[in-house]
């Protein structure tokens, strides 16, 4: 999760650096260096947002998952149980 978060702080950061080489402007300027933080903490947040709605999709994954394999289950018995109650025929 660290790993992620510093990613998009980084992202956040290299953003701020685009925008000012686009707008050719020093990247470091004293007047300007308040936005690098802003622009970092906005990566960090979503970030971390994206990180909630991965774990959130992984959550609902696993139980799609197992409940399907529970109803897998459950249909192997009752076939199974359907075909030891039910006479073998034995074609010729």
């Amino acid at each position: 999760m660290v790993s992620r978060l510093v990613f998009w702080t980084g992202f956040g950061l290299a953003t701020r650096f685009w925008q000012l080489g686009i707008e050719m402007r020093p990247f470091f300027h004293r007047k300007t260096l308040w936005a690098y933080p802003v622009f970092g903490a906005v990566g960090a947040s979503f970030g971390y947002w994206l990180e909630g709605v991965d774990q959130r999709q992984t959550q609902l994954l696993e139980e799609r998952k197992n409940a399907i394999l529970e109803k897998r289950a459950r249909r192997a018995e009752r076939e199974a149980a359907a075909a030891a109650a039910s006479p073998s025929v034995i074609q010729a």
